[in-house]
């Protein structure tokens, strides 16, 4: 984003709407008038938004306008990545100890933010008994129900039963201040 940025010479409108280092707008001039204001304060003209009519240019520190640029991108970059799909994988036999660490798992990755994908695998004559990995399922949602809201319930995909469950708003940030 920085190398299409214009500065001071570079700007090529007739004219441009000027703002000050301290936000307040000075109107529209040519853009040589305005180079010379700029430098007269030990500033660049820097064209912030080319697309308007006419192009607004601010007088500020060149170095300081692209560091500003480059932490507000790195904002976004950081927010953005915020959520991501967590798996968590059962078996209808899972050990009721694996099954608690699996299920505080659960809160954790939901009070970061992120959405998890709770799955029980069946395998073999596990397939004909599915009632007992449905019914582990249930278990799990109703006690996690507090942590999550079903974004898609329990449903068998192949030999799989999943939910998927995302973030409560309020739970979120709860649990991230609890920690």
């Amino acid at each position: 984003m920085a190398d299409r940025v214009r500065v001071n010479e570079r700007i090529r409108a007739r004219e441009v709407r000027v703002i000050d280092e301290e936000g307040a707008q000075l109107g529209v001039m040519q853009p040589f008038e305005a180079v010379r204001m700029a430098r007269e304060r030990g500033l660049d003209l820097v064209e912030i938004s080319p697309s308007a009519d006419p192009p607004v240019c601010k007088i500020t520190d060149y170095g300081k306008y692209l560091y500003q640029l480059s932490k507000k991108a790195h904002e976004q970059r950081k927010s953005s990545r915020g959520s991501q799909l967590k798996e968590v994988k059962f078996r209808p036999a899972t050990a009721e100890h694996d099954y608690q660490v699996r299920k505080n798992q659960i809160i954790r990755f939901l009070g970061e933010g992120h959405k998890v994908r709770a799955m029980i695998f069946h395998r073999g004559r596990e397939m004909a008994h599915q009632e007992v990995g449905r019914a582990k399922m249930q278990r799990l949602l109703g006690e996690i129900g507090e942590h999550a809201l079903i974004e898609t319930p329990p449903r068998m995909e192949g030999n799989v039963l999943v939910a998927l469950l995302a973030p409560k708003k309020g739970a979120a940030k709860s649990a991230a201040g609890d920690s």
